[in-house]
């Protein structure tokens, strides 16, 4: 019997490059909607966080007769120094509420030398050495594992702010410097759903550099660029202007200004535990009236 050995044929190297290009294809389409998957559960998950914060408020308020957290809180004695539980600002005092409370209880409680807040020891490691969950946003590019690339093991950062012309406009120079929040949740003039409590705000921003700590004590402290705080009236003559929408290069970021990895608008967090999606088209008076908490001013259509 005579049998006839068939061969296989093979690609040839067009049909070949034919199919990686039709796969190049594919990827090409498929890595956008990826990409924009991946920033939606990053938005979704920012949102969270500032939630927990604007609530966060609320309960400290329930628990501190409608008093708001300080945006710098420093006391002490002239003989003594500053206490153990000084030298904290609106994230520190809210930790509780946050399910933080045995890290606040460390830092609020009489320690050998009697170290400010945000030097005490807490299970080996300082308090501003200290990553929060709460306080790191996944679309913070500046961020990794709670520190930016030149502070790991030092100063824990942030990417979100409170708002100075809530938490700190009365000023209280008994001992150190504090400010404090001039009104309670109760009485803010404009109403809390119509006033910012929170923002994002860059861990790194600008070739300074300026940081975003969560420990950063503030008050007297000096650099108010590494506090985190937006709107830091009267230091910084930009206080009122628009967030900056994915700033890049982060050289020409500006610290002082709110910031965010998004880039379809910011997250701030209301003073009635709200949390909204600011557009890059708001206008720089609706943004100003959304941070001043008693100019009378109702807020454009653009909010």
């Amino acid at each position: 019997m005579i049998r006839f050995l068939s061969r296989k044929r093979a690609f040839t190297l067009i049909e070949l490059l034919v199919v990686i290009a039709i796969i190049a294809i594919l990827i090409g389409l498929l890595l956008p909607a990826v990409q924009k998957v991946r920033e939606a559960a990053a938005r979704i998950s920012c949102s969270n966080n500032m939630k927990q914060l604007a609530l966060a408020v609320q309960n400290y308020a329930g628990a501190n007769n409608s008093a708001l957290p300080a945006a710098f809180y420093r006391v002490g004695n002239g003989s003594v120094g500053e206490l153990p539980y000084s030298g904290q600002n609106t994230l520190t005092l809210i930790l509780p509420f946050l399910e933080q409370e045995a890290l606040y209880k460390f830092g609020t409680t009489a320690q050998p030398g009697s170290p400010p807040f945000y030097n005490a020891n807490f299970n080996g490691t300082v308090m501003r050495a200290q990553t929060i969950k709460a306080f790191v946003c996944p679309s913070d590019f500046e961020m990794s594992n709670g520190f930016t690339q030149n502070q790991v093991g030092s100063w824990g950062g942030s990417s979100y702010a409170g708002n100075f012309q809530v938490f700190g406009m009365s000023r209280n120079t008994s001992w150190g410097t504090s400010y404090n929040a001039q009104y309670n949740v109760g009485n803010i003039p404009d109403g809390t759903s119509n006033t910012i409590g929170f923002s994002e705000k860059l861990t790194l921003c600008g070739s300074a550099p300026g940081y975003n700590f969560w420990t950063w004590p503030g008050g007297d402290w000096g650099n108010l660029s590494w506090a985190p705080m937006i709107a830091l009236s009267p230091w910084a003559g930009q206080w009122n202007q628009l967030p900056q929408i994915k700033p890049i290069p982060i050289a020409n970021c500006d610290p002082y200004r709110p910031s965010t990895g998004h880039s379809a608008g910011i997250q701030c967090g209301l003073m009635d535990g709200s949390v909204r999606s600011v557009s890059s088209t708001i206008s720089q008076a609706t943004w100003q009236n959304a941070l001043t908490p008693d100019d009378g001013n109702t807020l454009a259509s653009n909010w």
